[in-house]
């Protein structure tokens, strides 16, 4: 199974309620899956690091949701992830060794958590996200 997705962020600015929702038909109930949450940012990315809150719903309806951080920079202010433009593409682990025992549709939602030292509530949109994507690849074995 291979599920390979991106979805645009209007304007390059991520409202805090605004959540990306990715829809995944499996009907592969034995492979082992890697799940990947893929974030192209441009320069006007004002962070250091990346705060996600990830929700991930069987069919049945039962509900995962994980906070997730992840560096997209270095110490030097260099920013992490492939590409040689303003644009780069970082691919974030997600979920590791990830068996789909229900057949049917799983819903991802993904949303922005990034706060500055003055946007306690998350009122103020995340600049420089150009796009969100979320993949899952079969484990190689």
């Amino acid at each position: 199974m291979v599920f390979d997705e991106y979805k645009s962020i209007e304007n390059h600015q991520w409202n805090a309620e605004n959540k990306i929702n990715f829809i995944v038909s499996v009907s592969d109930t034995i492979s082992t899956t890697n799940v990947f949450i893929n974030i192209r940012n441009n320069k006007n990315y004002e962070f250091s690091s990346l705060f996600l809150i990830a929700e991930m719903e069987f069919p049945n309806g039962y509900k995962v949701v994980d906070t997730l951080e992840y560096e997209m920079a270095d110490v030097y202010g260099n920013w992490l992830g492939a590409g040689f433009t303003d644009i780069k593409e970082n691919k974030l682990f997600y979920k590791e060794n990830v068996v789909f025992s229900k057949k049917g549709d799983y819903k991802f939602n993904i949303q922005q958590a990034t706060r500055s030292v003055y946007d306690i509530e998350g009122k103020n949109t995340l600049k420089g996200i150009t796009d969100v994507g979320l993949r899952i690849e079969k484990v190689k074995e």
